[in-house]
This record gives C-alpha cells, sequence and structure tokens, in this order.
C-alpha cells in the first residue's frame, strides 16, 4: 500500500519501520527535520508538509504529541483530511476523547489507533493496537495492521479506542507514581535497594508491566520511550475524560500533579521513571 506516516518521533519511526520492513511505499513527513534520514536510505520519501505527504496515500498516519498538534496536521492550513477525500485517516497519537469525538464527527473515514507498547515492542511486532472505527474501515487497514503485527483490539467508534489508551496509561503511571512512594516507604525504615528491589519484584502485588520497570524506578535509569511531559498530558486527559461523564478521578489529579512536578524541575524529556526522584534523597 502506498502509507504517509506524519510525525517521527520515536513512536512515529518504529511504525515506519515497521510498515517499510512489511514492503510498503512510504512517504514521510516530520515538522522538524533531519528524522527521516535512516527511512528514506531505505527507499522512503521525505514530503515539506504534511498535505504533500498525504497526496496519493491510500492510508495516512499520524503519530503525534498532543492535541494541538494532531489538530494542525488534519485540519490547519496544510491539513490532511481535506486532501485525502474518502481514503482512510488513522492516528495513532494519544489525544483527548474530545478531539477523537471531533475527527469522528469531521470525517467517516477516520480511524483512532492508538498503540500499547513501548516503540521497541512496535519494531518486534509485540505491540497492541487499539483500533476504533467502523468495520468497513478497520477491515480496509488490514494489510497495515498485519504489517506492523501484534493484536488488535477493535472498538465500532474512534472514542472508544482513545478511551481504553487513556484508561491503560493511567493505571500504569499510577503504578509507577505508587511504586515509587512504596519505595520512600521502605527506606525510610531501613531497606537497602537491593532488599527492595527484592521484595517488590517477587511480590504478587506488582503488576508484570511495572516489574519491568521497577529496576529503572529505583535507580533511575533507563532507556527514555515515554517522557514526562507527555505522562503529564495523559494523565489529565484521562482526568478530562472522565469530567464528561460528571466524574472527578482525584488520583489522575494527583498523578498529573505529581509528573508535572518532575516537568518543572527540569526531567520533562526524560522518561517517566524519573518520578521517582521526587521521592529520591538528596
Amino acid at each position: 500500500m502506498r502509507i504517509a506516516v506524519l510525525g517521527l518521533g520515536r513512536m512515529g519511526i518504529a511504525v515506519a519501520t515497521r510498515l517499510q520492513e512489511g514492503g510498503h511505499e512510504l512517504t514521510v513527513w516530520n515538522r522538524s527535520s533531519g528524522r527521516a534520514k535512516d527511512l528514506v536510505a531505505n527507499g522512503a520519501t521525505e514530503a515539506v508538509s504534511p498535505k504533500e505527504a498525504a497526496a496519493g496515500a491510500e492510508v495516512v498516519i499520524s503519530s503525534l504529541a498532543n492535541d494541538d498538534a494532531v489538530r494542525d496536521v488534519t485540519t490547519g492550513s496544510q491539513g490532511v483530511l481535506r486532501e485525502i477525500g474518502q481514503r482512510t485517516y488513522v492516528d495513532a497519537s494519544t489525544i483527548s476523547t474530545a478531539l477523537s469525538a471531533e475527527l469522528a464527527d469531521t470525517s467517516k473515514h477516520f480511524v483512532a489507533m492508538p498503540i500499547l507498547g513501548a516503540p521497541q515492542a512496535v519494531r518486534e511486532g509485540k505491540a497492541t493496537y487499539l483500533a476504533g472505527g467502523v468495520a468497513g474501515r478497520l477491515d480496509a487497514l488490514t494489510p497495515v495492521l498485519e504489517s506492523l503485527g501484534g493484536p488488535v483490539k477493535r472498538y465500532d467508534r474512534p472514542v472508544m479506542a482513545t478511551a481504553a489508551k487513556l484508561a491503560v496509561n493511567l493505571l500504569l503511571l499510577s503504578g509507577i507514581v505508587t511504586v515509587a512512594e512504596a519505595l520512600t516507604v521502605g527506606r525510610s525504615g531501613g531497606l537497602s535497594d537491593d532488599q527492595l528491589g527484592d521484595l517488590l519484584g517477587t511480590s504478587p502485588m506488582l503488576a508484570a508491566g511495572l516489574k519491568n520497570r521497577l529496576e529503572g524506578i529505583i535507580d533511575g535509569a533507563g532507556p527514555t520511550w515515554w517522557t514526562t511531559t507527555l505522562a503529564a498530558k495523559d494523565a489529565r486527559l484521562a482526568g478530562e475524560a472522565a469530567h464528561g461523564s460528571a466524574k472527578d478521578l482525584p488520583i489522575a489529579a494527583a498523578v498529573q500533579e505529581a509528573f508535572q512536578a518532575v516537568v518543572d524541575s527540569g526531567y520533562g524529556s526524560e522518561d517517566i521513571i524519573a518520578v521517582a526522584n521526587l521521592y529520591r534523597a538528596g
């Protein structure tokens, strides 16, 4: 298929690479230059605007940082929705449920497809894809999903997929904050980091996803694949989504506050495990 990928952050590059390895013809675009070098070397075409990238593509996929970036790419001066007409637009970003509903109202050919998993999981074909849209449009994405690999959870409406992603993100983010606080409690009683790692790492109370991050939360080291800036944004979006149901989420608000404090302390570009810096002595 001819596919355009808009946004070449860590996740966007992983998606584009996987599709390119699947034999698809790629056109890519990124707001800042220099991110498409490897993709272009392997045959992709780099466009100078989202509109140019979308021209001729059978499917357009965006992977962007936030609502503002997605709005700019879809309905801005170089927006793609007008360009692609009846073709499929897929957004793999983590956005608000309000924007997801807005895009669905704007185009019946919109599919929300946020991703569960790190960029490395995408590269290995092990990520999970939350695909929300009308059945026929999801069926048309079969070649894309087959190339990406990994399980797909299908939803009848885009907003359902968006809400699903926010729900899972909130669960992980709140868990990381809780682990950081649990470590603080243990350290206050004199437990060493090795003892805490053994205690929590073998505890049935700690979910598998958190066990994967435990070492990094303890020692503060590890690769960056989900920044604290994006974490604060995602926690905020989770809380805002529930406000539409007249429900307040105090835990989501506390998680947002914790990650925003990390951002304000100068760790905005670091991985989410940096939230443990709030609790580490010294």
